[in-house]
């Protein structure tokens, strides 16, 4: 298969801004991971005209991909899973041309996975677990059983994800499959809101209790990287200058219910200050302590 795709990726090596191509062949016959082309070519680029430009091939019954995605972008899908399938390509693909050992360091980094970038990951899917448990906690109690359900499997995705990232892997697209191997218990609540025969809503009802134990559990390990940034001075925060901080950007927009999640359980405080409106207080936010993180 390399051999056939060799005229296609040697023209892309021989580019200065080329840092690096891996090819991934499909395993099995259905391939989600390939998007079922039979190869992916990946090549990583520096200062690319397009962030990422993707072109399909068809040669000998065969089918391939070849992705070009500027070195930047893909920094951005490893640090937030927003392309889960790129963390796959890189840690499983072979690499047919590196310059200056890139996709060896890469992917040595992605296997050791640096706690820095191992805090902010789970600060990105924590955020999104409050936010999609309350959700679902806020349906269930207004009556809205099977849209609870449907927010609540999302929740378990997440409590999933954030499992994972707390053992030292990277999500991958199976994260139940791997799941069940790192953290047995969570593929066990997933089996039960799924597969058990009570009543939706019984079942949404016995999860809620599971799941905001699973969440109480972590919440100071998993808002480690937002506790931190807070701490980094005395003076307390307003949301809106958390919302705006470059290193807060990947949750921004499930920032106010992590907040509010922190300050019920006494990890964030808040500091009124005083405005010129009789008895009202601008809410500012400042961090509880934040020992043995």
């Amino acid at each position: 298969m390399e051999d056939l795709l060799r005229p296609i990726y040697q023209e892309r090596a021989s580019q200065v801004n080329t840092l690096g191509i891996l090819i991934l062949e499909k395993k099995k016959p259905v391939s989600p991971v390939t998007d079922n082309f039979d190869v992916i070519l990946f090549i990583i680029v520096r200062e690319a005209k397009e962030p990422w430009y993707v072109k399909h091939y068809e040669f000998e019954g065969k089918t391939a991909a070849m992705h070009i995605v500027d070195e930047e972008l893909l920094q951005h899908w490893i640090n937030t899973s927003s392309f889960r399938r790129s963390v796959e390509w890189v840690i499983n693909g072979s690499i047919i041309f590196e310059r200056n050992e890139y996709i060896s360091e890469l992917k040595e980094k992605l296997r050791t996975f640096p706690a820095h970038s191992r805090d902010l990951k789970k600060a990105i899917e924590f955020s999104k677990l409050i936010r999609s448990y309350s959700e679902s906690k806020d349906l269930f109690e207004n009556g809205h059983h099977l849209d609870a359900f449907s927010r609540m499997v999302h929740s378990l995705h997440y409590l999933a994800r954030l499992a994972i990232i707390e053992k030292g892997f990277h999500p991958e697209v199976t994260v139940w499959n791997q799941v069940k191997k790192i953290e047995p218990e969570i593929y066990k609540y997933y089996e039960e809101l799924i597969m058990s025969k009570e009543s939706t809503s019984k079942r949404v009802q016995l999860m809620t209790l599971a799941v905001e134990h699973a969440v109480s559990i972590r919440a100071k390990t998993s808002a480690k990287h937002l506790l931190h940034l807070m701490n980094e001075r005395d003076e307390p925060w307003s949301l809106g200058e958390l919302k705006i901080h470059p290193q807060i950007k990947e949750y921004a927009l499930d920032l106010s219910s992590m907040i509010e999640y922190l300050v019920e359980k006494e990890l964030v405080e808040i500091v009124r200050q005083e405005t010129k409106g009789m008895n009202i207080y601008h809410r500012l936010y400042k961090t509880a302590s934040i020992e043995d993180l």
